[in-house]
């Protein structure tokens, strides 16, 4: 189930959306999977990403991890405030918890991530009263990131590589 829309997404969450599915779009073409992420401050993309786990041979290299290292590093401070974090796949609880650490404002996410989502489909860290507490907006272009995921595993599939189903 998506996270209750907590605003009314407006023409700006589509298109700063779309950038973040330019980024999965680029981690597909390199074998890792489809998952983008920018982060936007003052209606401007500050910072671009996508996973790059398999590739850098890394746990921690998700998307939303490394956008949000880019925005520390392109603001030059650890917090975000005014930063909104679009990304394709509701984040796992690794990068919930960097956004509330972070001070993320503000998070829109395509598709819900049922086996691993912490932002309201598994469980929600958006919910417990930590000292910084994100808006979370779900379902942004959602089939359209879905889609890229399971066409994605798919053509894994297909290829007959090993296909281990995370994120």
């Amino acid at each position: 189930m998506d996270k209750e829309n907590t605003r009314q997404i407006s023409g700006s969450d589509i298109t700063f959306m779309r950038e973040a599915i330019a980024e999965a779009h680029l981690a597909k073409e390199i074998d890792e999977v489809p998952i983008g992420a920018v982060c936007v401050r003052d209606g401007v993309v500050i910072s671009r990403a996508h996973n790059t786990r398999e590739s850098s041979k890394c746990a921690t290299h998700h998307a939303e991890i490394l956008a949000i290292e880019r925005a520390c590093q392109t603001l030059g401070g650890w917090r975000l405030p005014g930063v909104t974090l679009y990304v394709t796949l509701e984040p796992c609880a690794m990068c919930a918890g960097a956004v509330i650490n972070a001070r993320v404002e503000r998070v829109v996410y395509g598709a819900p991530d049922l086996r691993f989502g912490a932002l309201g489909s598994l469980t929600d860290l958006s919910k417990i009263p930590f000292n910084h507490i994100p808006e979370v907006s779900g379902g942004v272009l959602k089939e359209e990131c879905a889609a890229l995921l399971s066409d994605y595993f798919r053509s894994k599939r297909q290829r007959g590589a090993n296909v281990v189903k995370c994120t």
